[in-house]
């Protein structure tokens, strides 16, 4: 009998829908009745989870666990978060909730291994970033991890606020793209996209450097 999947959603919805998209697109699957029952709180009350790690911003958690805790009513068998920065709440949400949650950043982190990198380019919010969330399992995993310069960590935080979120077509990307040089010049053989705006950004600005997508994984990973 096929599981349930429930998506701690709205952070933020593009995101969430380009999850589900992605949970469509790989479920091998020839009529509706053979895609997964998928089950969506888009949960637009979750506060911001950069300005609670780095600014003393309201607690997320509480929203989370309620959004959790609504999907396990609806019938969820397992739990994922689209949002990278939100697993630095990832045990506190987990030990309020029966049923399990993947965890996006180690699972992106065992396809690093998968693919046989060696050094990775990270492109995450401030967050996610001086949290040390992805440095923790990359490593642990013997992958070096390149992060941005402060100057073009700025640019990186634009085309997720300012770009994505914001729903913004027209922002101006030479920044960013100096950015992915940055990385690449300096040794990074892929980028790892840690904020779940910036697959939504790569495909809304048609930019093609080599990446691993943590949703496109996490995806993946529900199905199996």
């Amino acid at each position: 009998m096929k599981k349930t999947i429930g998506i701690i959603g709205g952070m933020g919805p593009m995101a969430t829908a380009d999850l589900f998209k992605k949970i469509i697109d790989n479920t091998p699957a020839t009529c509706d009745n053979d895609h997964f029952h998928v089950c969506i709180d888009s949960n637009t009350n979750i506060p911001d989870r950069t300005a609670a790690i780095l600014f003393g911003g309201k607690d997320p958690v509480p929203e989370m666990v309620r959004s959790a805790i609504l999907l396990e009513a609806m019938g969820a068998d397992l739990l994922v978060m689209p949002c990278n920065t939100a697993h630095f709440f990832y045990d506190r949400v987990a030990t309020m909730t029966h049923v399990p949650i993947i965890n996006m950043l180690e699972e992106t982190a065992r396809e690093v291994v998968r693919q046989n990198i060696s050094c990775v380019g990270l492109l995450a919010t401030d967050g996610t970033i001086q949290s040390g969330l992805y440095d923790r399992v990359l490593k642990s995993q013997g992958i070096r991890v390149l992060y941005p310069s402060k100057e073009c960590q700025k640019h990186v935080m634009d085309i997720i606020y300012m770009g994505v979120k914001a729903s913004n077509y027209n922002i101006d990307l030479t920044g960013f793209f100096q950015t992915i040089d940055e990385l690449e010049q300096a040794g990074a053989e892929t980028l790892i996209l840690g904020c779940t705006e910036l697959p939504v950004a790569f495909s809304m600005f048609s930019i093609n450097h080599r990446h691993i997508d943590p949703t496109l994984v996490l995806a993946k990973c529900a199905i199996k």
